[in-house]
């Protein structure tokens, strides 16, 4: 990475596909094997650098230089680094120090998201932390979340075929899924055949298999993922503080013994316009479920996964909520809700309703 032909090369190449092919961004893959001298290399395998240690410099160097002129000449691209690793900074601009990426992979967070949901749910309470883990670190990068071809080749399996249970709770496991990616601080990424529930491995010498589309439950499945696109999309809390803590607020994180989570998004507005998400990782409905709230006022639903048009049985508490004046969760009001077996809800607050 230190020979200026061999730099010249590989910036060239990148302009070239983001100028004549119109690529969005560009991913590098394996960044954590550029980063280090002795990656996956035995002791007296590999050279340390001039300063007696096992960072190649020469990389560092060249993955700035290939930022600098990415975004230089094409400003309203990405670059996104696949680092497995606790690298700081990859993508933090290079003036302080960083290696000038847009944003980096959430290894972390897709290992353990996909760990979790392939355990029979009865075991998931033993694993709670799987899922609460990532908000430890969920802001020291800009990170986006990936479901990428990685985890459905080479005997992996589809997402569907992770997942335990029968046919239905493979579904409807998979939509909560989708939608506690969706809900998460950080940028998505989905890879083809996961939007509607392809249940064989991605090939690259097959196309996927539309034909599932015929099938009710899996253009439920495609369905569900336009809805979270559009809702994404039009709901600044779902997106504005992506990358900022103060755009995350657990509610309850600690509900192992019921797999249910919760929290808050926010916007750049608060908590004004703040949507409430809660995830039942188990195949039974909690009704009566009390979750605290930062206002009062009515709360509409407005994503289920458990909906009928996703392929759901219809489980949910049915559009609007009132708060009642009772403290939970340190909050000086609280919802009382039903929660469908292996779904996601997601409320709003009504902007005319209550103080």
């Amino acid at each position: 990475y230190g020979r200026h032909e061999v730099r010249s090369f590989l910036i060239s190449s990148a302009i070239h596909w983001l100028d004549a092919y119109h690529a969005d961004g560009l991913r590098v893959d394996a960044v954590a094997s550029m980063l280090y001298r002795d990656y996956s290399r035995e002791e007296g395998e590999w050279i340390p650098n001039e300063y007696g240690g096992r960072e190649n410099l020469e990389a560092l160097g060249f993955l700035r230089q290939l930022n600098e002129a990415v975004y230089r000449e094409f400003p309203d691209v990405q670059t996104i680094a696949e680092e497995s690793t606790a690298w700081p900074m990859v993508s933090r601009p290079t003036w302080l120090g960083g290696l000038g990426f847009g944003m980096k992979w959430d290894m972390g967070w897709m290992h353990d998201t996909l760990q979790y949901v392939g355990r029979e749910p009865v075991h998931r309470g033993w694993h709670h932390d799987d899922l609460t883990f990532r908000m430890v670190y969920a802001f020291s990068e800009n990170f986006m979340l990936p479901l990428s071809h990685d985890e459905v080749v080479h005997g992996k399996g589809s997402l569907l075929a992770k997942i335990p249970g029968d046919e239905w709770q493979k579904r409807a496991t998979l939509r909560t899924l989708l939608a506690w990616q969706w809900a998460q601080p950080g940028k998505k990424l989905l890879f083809m055949g996961g939007e509607f529930g392809q249940w064989e491995e991605w090939s690259h010498d097959e196309s996927l298999d539309w034909h599932l589309l015929e099938e009710p439950e899996h253009a439920g499945i495609r369905h569900l993922v336009g809805d979270l696109n559009r809702l994404l999309r039009e709901t600044p809390a779902l997106h504005e503080l992506d990358f900022e803590a103060e755009g995350f607020e657990w509610v309850e994180a600690n509900d192992a013994a019921n797999s249910v989570l919760s929290f808050l998004r926010k916007g750049r507005s608060g908590r004004e316009g703040a949507v409430l998400a809660i995830f039942n990782f188990t195949p039974v409905p909690r009704e009566n479920y009390r979750l605290g709230v930062p206002r009062e006022g009515a709360w509409t639903e407005i994503l289920n996964t458990d909906a009928r048009e996703y392929g759901g049985s219809g489980w949910g508490s049915m559009g609007t909520v009132e708060t009642s004046p009772v403290p939970h969760h340190g909050r000086p009001h609280s919802l009382v809700l039903t929660l469908p077996a292996l779904g996601a809800v997601l409320l709003k607050r009504d902007e005319g309703g209550g103080a």
